[in-house]
């Protein structure tokens, strides 16, 4: 797999010069406010989930994409498809995610980002359903999982940390008919 692109965006694997930039997005507080415990990774951290990233590849044939802005060359954050072990209650089944630096917010990028994603998850990947997973009171990541016509299975706590979040998903003839799969 070597990329996916939108009129906007390049979607590709990572490089070793991404690690920096994305350390800098996973150490803001305003990003990280609803990932996980609310906590900012240290670049150590962002090293070792860069590394788990492209691992998933390997075992899986899909994976987390980095989102590089095509005009610019800029990495703007990160989406794709994981296995949402952190929550066992809905395994098997496998995860659609992202994550923008803060000055990306706004401007679509999440939204055209992840419909491409989707699509590769089952154009590509073969996938039939796919499921999205946020804090209960990040709205932002909810519209977005709203605009990509996902729709709420359950409200649940994440066991490791104890905080609220809901579940979204949408299957392969769900995005077709929406986005013309």
């Amino acid at each position: 797999m070597t990329g996916l692109g939108t009129e906007r965006l390049v979607l590709r694997r990572w490089r070793e010069e991404d690690l920096e930039p994305l350390a800098v997005i996973d150490g803001d507080p305003e990003v990280m406010r609803f990932i996980g415990d609310g906590s900012v990774r240290t670049r150590e951290q962002t090293a070792a989930a860069l590394a788990f990233m492209e691992r998933g590849w390997d075992e899986h044939g899909f994976g987390i994409f980095a989102v590089e802005l095509r005009e610019t060359g800029e990495l703007a954050g990160w989406v794709g498809l994981t296995v949402p072990g952190f929550l066992p209650e809905v395994l098997p089944a496998v995860e659609i995610g992202w994550r923008l630096g803060r000055h990306f917010w706004g401007r679509g990028i999440a939204t055209e980002a992840a419909e491409e994603a989707l699509r590769f998850g089952f154009a590509e990947a073969g996938l039939d359903r796919i499921i999205s997973i946020c804090h209960v009171d990040h709205h932002a990541s909810a519209r977005v999982m709203t605009k990509l016509g996902m729709r709420q299975e359950r409200e649940t706590v994440v066991p490791a940390h104890g905080q609220p979040v809901r579940v979204l998903a949408i299957t392969r003839s769900e995005f077709d008919a929406i986005h013309g799969g």
